[in-house]
Protein backbone atom coordinates (compact mmCIF):
# COMPACT_ATOMS: atom_id res chain seq x y z
CA UNK A 1 0.00 0.00 0.00
CA UNK A 2 2.83 2.40 0.81
CA UNK A 3 4.30 1.83 -2.66
CA UNK A 4 0.91 2.67 -4.19
CA UNK A 5 0.68 5.83 -2.08
CA UNK A 6 4.17 6.94 -3.06
CA UNK A 7 3.62 6.39 -6.78
CA UNK A 8 0.24 8.14 -6.84
CA UNK A 9 1.60 10.98 -4.72
CA UNK A 10 4.62 11.55 -6.97
CA UNK A 11 2.53 11.53 -10.14
CA UNK A 12 0.14 13.97 -8.49
CA UNK A 13 3.10 16.10 -7.45
CA UNK A 14 4.58 16.31 -10.94
CA UNK A 15 1.22 17.47 -12.23
CA UNK A 16 0.14 19.79 -9.41
CA UNK A 17 2.98 20.70 -7.02
CA UNK A 18 5.49 22.08 -9.51
CA UNK A 19 5.81 25.59 -10.92
CA UNK A 20 3.74 24.63 -13.95
CA UNK A 21 1.09 23.27 -11.59
CA UNK A 22 0.92 26.63 -9.83
CA UNK A 23 0.75 28.51 -13.12
CA UNK A 24 -2.15 26.32 -14.29
CA UNK A 25 -4.00 26.71 -10.98
CA UNK A 26 -3.43 30.47 -10.87
CA UNK A 27 -5.50 30.99 -14.03
CA UNK A 28 -8.53 30.38 -11.79
CA UNK A 29 -7.46 32.74 -8.98
CA UNK A 30 -9.68 35.73 -8.24
CA UNK A 31 -7.26 38.66 -8.34
CA UNK A 32 -9.32 40.90 -6.08
CA UNK A 33 -9.13 38.34 -3.25
CA UNK A 34 -5.73 39.75 -2.30
CA UNK A 35 -6.60 43.35 -3.07
CA UNK A 36 -7.03 44.08 0.62
CA UNK A 37 -5.59 46.22 3.39
CA UNK A 38 -4.82 44.57 6.73
CA UNK A 39 -3.51 47.72 8.41
CA UNK A 40 -4.04 47.52 12.16
CA UNK A 41 -4.07 43.73 12.18
CA UNK A 42 -1.27 41.63 13.66
CA UNK A 43 0.24 38.47 12.20
CA UNK A 44 2.62 36.05 13.88
CA UNK A 45 4.73 34.02 11.44
CA UNK A 46 7.12 31.35 12.67
CA UNK A 47 10.22 30.73 10.58
CA UNK A 48 9.79 34.12 8.91
CA UNK A 49 13.42 34.85 8.07
CA UNK A 50 13.66 32.89 4.80
CA UNK A 51 11.80 30.88 2.20
CA UNK A 52 8.04 30.63 2.39
CA UNK A 53 7.88 32.31 5.79
CA UNK A 54 9.73 35.40 4.59
CA UNK A 55 7.73 35.55 1.36
CA UNK A 56 4.53 35.38 3.42
CA UNK A 57 5.75 38.15 5.71
CA UNK A 58 6.59 40.40 2.75
CA UNK A 59 3.20 39.86 1.09
CA UNK A 60 1.30 40.67 4.30
CA UNK A 61 3.56 43.62 5.18
CA UNK A 62 2.85 45.12 1.75
CA UNK A 63 -0.81 45.12 2.73
CA UNK A 64 -0.12 47.00 5.96
CA UNK A 65 -0.12 44.19 8.50
CA UNK A 66 1.96 44.26 11.67
CA UNK A 67 4.34 41.33 11.48
CA UNK A 68 5.69 39.37 14.44
CA UNK A 69 8.57 37.29 13.10
CA UNK A 70 9.32 34.29 15.31
CA UNK A 71 12.80 33.06 14.46
CA UNK A 72 15.63 31.08 16.01
CA UNK A 73 18.67 32.97 14.73
CA UNK A 74 18.95 36.63 15.77
CA UNK A 75 21.35 37.72 13.03
CA UNK A 76 19.35 36.13 10.21
CA UNK A 77 16.09 37.40 11.65
CA UNK A 78 17.32 40.99 11.90
CA UNK A 79 18.71 40.84 8.37
CA UNK A 80 15.37 39.52 7.08
CA UNK A 81 13.52 42.23 9.02
CA UNK A 82 15.57 44.92 7.27
CA UNK A 83 14.86 43.28 3.91
CA UNK A 84 11.13 43.26 4.60
CA UNK A 85 11.08 46.89 5.72
CA UNK A 86 13.13 47.96 2.71
CA UNK A 87 10.92 46.09 0.25
CA UNK A 88 7.55 47.02 1.75
CA UNK A 89 8.10 50.36 3.50
CA UNK A 90 6.28 48.87 6.50
CA UNK A 91 8.20 49.45 9.73
CA UNK A 92 5.81 47.48 11.93
CA UNK A 93 8.01 44.39 11.69
CA UNK A 94 9.04 42.86 15.01
CA UNK A 95 11.50 40.07 15.74
CA UNK A 96 10.96 37.51 18.49
CA UNK A 97 13.65 34.92 19.18
CA UNK A 98 12.42 31.40 19.85
CA UNK A 99 13.63 27.93 19.03
CA UNK A 100 10.44 25.95 18.40
CA UNK A 101 12.37 22.86 19.40
CA UNK A 102 12.75 24.19 22.96
CA UNK A 103 9.47 22.88 24.33
CA UNK A 104 9.35 24.77 27.62
CA UNK A 105 10.51 27.96 25.91
CA UNK A 106 7.58 27.73 23.49
CA UNK A 107 5.33 27.79 26.53
CA UNK A 108 7.15 30.72 28.05
CA UNK A 109 7.17 32.71 24.82
CA UNK A 110 3.44 32.29 24.26
CA UNK A 111 2.58 33.30 27.81
CA UNK A 112 4.87 36.34 27.62
CA UNK A 113 3.40 37.39 24.26
CA UNK A 114 -0.13 37.23 25.64
CA UNK A 115 0.84 39.51 28.51
CA UNK A 116 2.47 42.10 26.25
CA UNK A 117 -0.04 42.20 23.38
CA UNK A 118 -3.76 42.87 23.40
CA UNK A 119 -4.57 41.02 20.23
CA UNK A 120 -3.32 38.64 17.57
CA UNK A 121 -5.41 38.33 14.43
CA UNK A 122 -3.55 35.58 12.61
CA UNK A 123 -1.04 32.88 13.60
CA UNK A 124 0.86 31.27 10.73
CA UNK A 125 2.64 28.07 11.78
CA UNK A 126 5.39 27.82 9.19
CA UNK A 127 8.63 26.85 10.96
CA UNK A 128 9.79 23.27 11.20
CA UNK A 129 12.61 20.83 10.57
CA UNK A 130 13.58 17.56 8.94
CA UNK A 131 16.26 15.68 10.89
CA UNK A 132 17.47 12.59 9.04
CA UNK A 133 18.71 10.54 11.96
CA UNK A 134 16.91 10.01 15.21
CA UNK A 135 17.99 12.53 17.81
CA UNK A 136 16.40 13.68 21.01
CA UNK A 137 16.50 17.12 22.55
CA UNK A 138 17.56 18.02 26.06
CA UNK A 139 14.04 17.18 27.24
CA UNK A 140 14.20 13.70 25.71
CA UNK A 141 11.84 14.36 22.80
CA UNK A 142 12.54 13.29 19.23
CA UNK A 143 13.48 16.50 17.44
CA UNK A 144 11.21 16.37 14.38
CA UNK A 145 8.17 15.64 16.52
CA UNK A 146 9.12 18.23 19.13
CA UNK A 147 9.43 20.98 16.52
CA UNK A 148 6.84 20.11 13.89
CA UNK A 149 4.09 18.75 16.10
CA UNK A 150 4.39 19.45 19.82
CA UNK A 151 5.81 22.96 19.40
CA UNK A 152 3.01 23.86 16.98
CA UNK A 153 0.45 22.35 19.34
CA UNK A 154 1.66 24.31 22.36
CA UNK A 155 2.09 27.62 20.56
CA UNK A 156 -1.35 27.42 18.97
CA UNK A 157 -3.22 26.22 22.05
CA UNK A 158 -1.53 28.82 24.24
CA UNK A 159 -2.43 31.66 21.87
CA UNK A 160 -6.05 30.62 21.29
CA UNK A 161 -7.39 32.87 24.12
CA UNK A 162 -5.61 35.87 22.57
CA UNK A 163 -6.87 34.98 19.10
CA UNK A 164 -10.42 34.61 20.39
CA UNK A 165 -10.32 38.18 21.72
CA UNK A 166 -9.24 39.52 18.30
CA UNK A 167 -11.25 40.35 15.19
CA UNK A 168 -11.56 37.77 12.44
CA UNK A 169 -8.96 35.42 13.99
CA UNK A 170 -7.28 32.74 11.91
CA UNK A 171 -4.67 30.02 12.28
CA UNK A 172 -2.88 28.86 9.14
CA UNK A 173 -0.56 25.87 9.36
CA UNK A 174 1.89 25.27 6.52
CA UNK A 175 1.75 21.50 6.17
CA UNK A 176 2.90 19.41 3.21
CA UNK A 177 1.52 17.22 0.48
CA UNK A 178 3.94 14.60 1.75
CA UNK A 179 1.46 13.86 4.52
CA UNK A 180 -0.77 12.18 1.93
CA UNK A 181 1.46 9.09 2.04
CA UNK A 182 0.99 8.74 5.81
CA UNK A 183 -1.85 7.47 8.00
CA UNK A 184 -1.95 9.03 11.45
CA UNK A 185 0.10 6.92 13.84
CA UNK A 186 -0.73 7.09 17.54
CA UNK A 187 1.44 4.30 18.90
CA UNK A 188 4.95 5.68 18.30
CA UNK A 189 4.97 9.49 18.37
CA UNK A 190 8.67 9.54 19.25
CA UNK A 191 9.73 7.24 16.36
CA UNK A 192 11.42 4.82 18.74
CA UNK A 193 10.46 1.64 16.89
CA UNK A 194 11.86 0.26 13.65
CA UNK A 195 13.99 1.98 11.02
CA UNK A 196 14.15 5.76 11.30
CA UNK A 197 13.41 7.51 8.00
CA UNK A 198 13.54 11.28 8.54
CA UNK A 199 11.53 12.02 5.41
CA UNK A 200 8.69 9.73 6.49
CA UNK A 201 8.83 11.03 10.08
CA UNK A 202 8.45 14.54 8.67
CA UNK A 203 5.51 13.38 6.53
CA UNK A 204 3.91 11.83 9.62
CA UNK A 205 4.37 15.13 11.50
CA UNK A 206 2.62 16.92 8.64
CA UNK A 207 -0.29 14.46 8.81
CA UNK A 208 -0.42 15.22 12.53
CA UNK A 209 -0.65 18.94 11.77
CA UNK A 210 -3.63 18.35 9.50
CA UNK A 211 -5.38 16.30 12.18
CA UNK A 212 -4.68 19.00 14.80
CA UNK A 213 -6.16 21.60 12.47
CA UNK A 214 -9.33 19.55 12.02
CA UNK A 215 -9.68 19.00 15.76
CA UNK A 216 -9.08 22.65 16.67
CA UNK A 217 -11.72 23.73 14.15
CA UNK A 218 -14.28 21.55 15.92
CA UNK A 219 -13.33 22.86 19.36
CA UNK A 220 -12.98 26.59 18.62
CA UNK A 221 -15.69 27.82 16.29
CA UNK A 222 -14.77 31.51 16.63
CA UNK A 223 -11.39 30.96 14.94
CA UNK A 224 -10.90 29.99 11.29
CA UNK A 225 -8.36 27.13 11.13
CA UNK A 226 -6.75 25.85 7.95
CA UNK A 227 -3.76 23.83 6.82
CA UNK A 228 -2.17 24.05 3.40
CA UNK A 229 0.38 22.59 1.02
CA UNK A 230 2.64 25.19 -0.63
CA UNK A 231 3.70 22.84 -3.42
CA UNK A 232 7.31 22.01 -4.18
CA UNK A 233 9.11 25.33 -3.70
CA UNK A 234 12.74 26.26 -4.21
CA UNK A 235 13.75 27.32 -0.70
CA UNK A 236 16.95 27.03 1.35
CA UNK A 237 15.25 24.47 3.58
CA UNK A 238 14.48 22.16 0.65
CA UNK A 239 18.03 22.48 -0.69
CA UNK A 240 19.47 21.61 2.74
CA UNK A 241 17.06 18.91 3.89
CA UNK A 242 16.48 17.20 0.53
CA UNK A 243 19.53 17.94 -1.66
CA UNK A 244 18.96 15.13 -4.17
CA UNK A 245 15.30 16.05 -4.65
CA UNK A 246 16.31 19.71 -5.00
CA UNK A 247 18.95 18.94 -7.65
CA UNK A 248 16.62 16.66 -9.61
CA UNK A 249 13.60 18.95 -9.53
CA UNK A 250 15.26 22.37 -9.42
CA UNK A 251 14.00 23.57 -12.80
CA UNK A 252 10.45 22.53 -11.92
CA UNK A 253 10.24 23.99 -8.39
CA UNK A 254 7.98 26.90 -7.50
CA UNK A 255 9.37 30.18 -6.29
CA UNK A 256 9.04 30.95 -2.57
CA UNK A 257 6.41 33.55 -3.47
CA UNK A 258 4.34 30.96 -5.34
CA UNK A 259 4.69 28.59 -2.39
CA UNK A 260 3.51 31.32 -0.01
CA UNK A 261 0.52 32.39 -2.11
CA UNK A 262 -2.10 30.17 -0.49
CA UNK A 263 -0.86 30.90 3.03
CA UNK A 264 -1.24 34.63 2.31
CA UNK A 265 -4.68 34.07 0.78
CA UNK A 266 -5.80 32.07 3.82
CA UNK A 267 -4.44 34.72 6.18
CA UNK A 268 -5.92 37.88 4.65
CA UNK A 269 -8.71 37.25 2.15
CA UNK A 270 -12.44 37.42 2.83
CA UNK A 271 -12.89 34.52 0.43
CA UNK A 272 -10.77 32.24 2.61
CA UNK A 273 -12.62 33.26 5.78
CA UNK A 274 -15.90 32.28 4.11
CA UNK A 275 -14.78 28.66 3.68
CA UNK A 276 -15.51 26.01 6.34
CA UNK A 277 -12.91 25.88 9.09
CA UNK A 278 -10.51 22.95 9.40
CA UNK A 279 -9.87 22.19 5.73
CA UNK A 280 -6.65 21.39 3.86
CA UNK A 281 -5.84 23.78 0.98
CA UNK A 282 -3.72 23.80 -2.13
CA UNK A 283 -3.57 26.69 -4.58
CA UNK A 284 -6.42 28.62 -2.94
CA UNK A 285 -8.91 25.78 -2.86
CA UNK A 286 -9.84 23.08 -0.38
CA UNK A 287 -8.58 19.67 -1.49
CA UNK A 288 -8.94 16.16 -0.04
CA UNK A 289 -6.58 15.34 2.82
CA UNK A 290 -6.34 11.73 1.62
CA UNK A 291 -5.38 10.04 -1.63
CA UNK A 292 -8.10 7.82 -3.17
CA UNK A 293 -7.95 4.19 -2.03
CA UNK A 294 -4.86 4.88 0.09
CA UNK A 295 -6.36 3.78 3.43
CA UNK A 296 -4.97 6.75 5.34
CA UNK A 297 -8.18 7.73 7.15
CA UNK A 298 -8.09 7.41 10.93
CA UNK A 299 -10.98 6.81 13.28
CA UNK A 300 -12.38 9.44 15.69
CA UNK A 301 -11.00 7.32 18.53
CA UNK A 302 -7.48 7.36 17.04
CA UNK A 303 -7.63 11.10 16.55
CA UNK A 304 -8.84 11.68 20.09
CA UNK A 305 -6.11 9.40 21.40
CA UNK A 306 -3.54 11.47 19.49
CA UNK A 307 -4.85 14.76 20.86
CA UNK A 308 -4.90 13.35 24.39
CA UNK A 309 -1.28 12.27 24.09
CA UNK A 310 -0.30 15.74 22.91
CA UNK A 311 -2.14 17.33 25.83
CA UNK A 312 -0.40 15.09 28.32
CA UNK A 313 3.04 15.68 26.78
CA UNK A 314 2.48 19.41 26.70
CA UNK A 315 1.47 19.47 30.35
CA UNK A 316 4.56 17.49 31.28
CA UNK A 317 6.76 20.35 30.06
CA UNK A 318 4.58 23.20 31.26
CA UNK A 319 6.60 25.70 33.33
CA UNK A 320 5.42 26.18 36.92
CA UNK A 321 4.62 29.83 36.16
CA UNK A 322 2.07 28.88 33.49
CA UNK A 323 -1.39 28.23 34.80
CA UNK A 324 -3.41 25.30 33.58
CA UNK A 325 -2.24 23.53 30.59
CA UNK A 326 -0.04 22.12 28.62
CA UNK A 327 6.14 21.90 25.63
CA UNK A 328 13.79 21.01 22.33
CA UNK A 329 17.06 21.64 22.22
CA UNK A 330 18.86 20.99 19.08
CA UNK A 331 22.09 21.65 17.38
CA UNK A 332 21.94 24.07 14.43
CA UNK A 333 24.01 21.89 12.15
CA UNK A 334 21.22 19.35 11.97
CA UNK A 335 18.28 21.59 11.19
CA UNK A 336 17.09 25.13 10.94
CA UNK A 337 13.85 26.52 12.24
CA UNK A 338 13.75 29.24 9.63
CA UNK A 339 11.51 27.21 7.35
CA UNK A 340 10.31 23.70 6.60
CA UNK A 341 11.07 21.65 3.50
CA UNK A 342 7.33 21.33 2.62
CA UNK A 343 7.98 18.73 -0.08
Amino acid sequence: MSLYRNIIWFLKGIHEYTRSGFEAASTHFVEKDLDVSVAGKSFMITGANSGIGKATAIAIAKRGGTIHMVCRNKERAEEAREDIIRETGNKEIHVHLLDMAETQKVWEFAESFKKRHRSLNVLINNAGCMVHRREVNSEGLEKNFATNTLGVYILTKSLIPLLERSSNPRVVTVSSGGMLVQKLSTSDLQSEEGYFDGTMVYAQNKRQQVVMTEQWAKAHSSIHFSSMHPGWADTPAVATAMPQFHRTMQDKLRTAEQGADTAVWLAVSDAAAATPSGQFFQDRKAVPAHLPLAWTHSSPEEEQNFMTQLEELAKAFQPPTVTRFRTVRTSPEHFSIKSTPHY
